[in-house]
């Protein structure tokens, strides 16, 4: 039975190894993306915290729409009452979001600093566990996570002062680091075997 385990793992492994390798580029263009968006919001972080804003605000609002619709049409179903309020509920906010803008700052920070203790502790948990496929590597994503980890404390820390420029720095930031971290796998995928 272990050995028909270990075999599994191999087998998975060889072929997480082999899907990197194959799409490596994809990896580096994302990677060389998340770079120079990192960059400009780091550079004019209060326009990428307002465009971090808007963006948030079109979601919701979209999102509501579509529950809305999606909640008449399957009027009939159980929870219709609560699925109709979770959608009037994301199109207040998502109008809220877009009409004041500025506004929303700080309940958006409390969810980028919960954004970021959540990607922090994915991206250290995938870089432990595929350190041996990303041998040389893994060590980019599990700095990429302990950076996230370290942005949510600064950010918190920081309340609410920080709520006017933080969300754009601080995604800059993340971008940046997150963009080299895909650099460096698409780079160490390229030469896998």
């Amino acid at each position: 039975m272990t050995m028909n385990r270990q075999a599994d793992e191999d087998g998975i492994d060889r072929a997480f190894t082999s899907a990197i390798h194959a799409h490596w580029a994809l990896f580096l263009v994302e990677g060389i993306i998340l770079v120079i968006l990192g960059i400009l919001a780091i550079v004019v972080p209060p326009i990428a915290t307002l465009a971090f804003e808007i963006i948030i605000g079109w979601v919701l609002l979209i999102s509501g729409v579509v529950g809305l619709i999606t909640t008449f049409w399957m009027r009939h179903a159980p929870g219709f009452w609560w699925s109709l309020l979770s959608a009037a509920i994301g199109i207040a906010a998502g109008i809220v979001l877009l009409r004041w803008p500025i506004s929303g700052t700080l309940s958006l920070t409390f969810v980028l600093i919960a954004f970021f203790v959540v990607e922090g502790i994915a991206s250290i948990m995938y870089a432990i566990e595929h350190r041996a496929q990303l041998s040389g590597r893994w060590g980019w994503m599990l700095a990429s996570g302990i950076v996230d980890l370290i942005l949510a404390g600064i950010i918190f820390a920081g309340l609410p002062g920080t709520a006017a420029w933080a969300l754009g720095l601080l995604v800059g930031i993340n971008m940046l680091f997150g963009g080299t971290a895909m650099i460096g796998m698409a780079l160490a995928a390229k030469n896998a075997s």
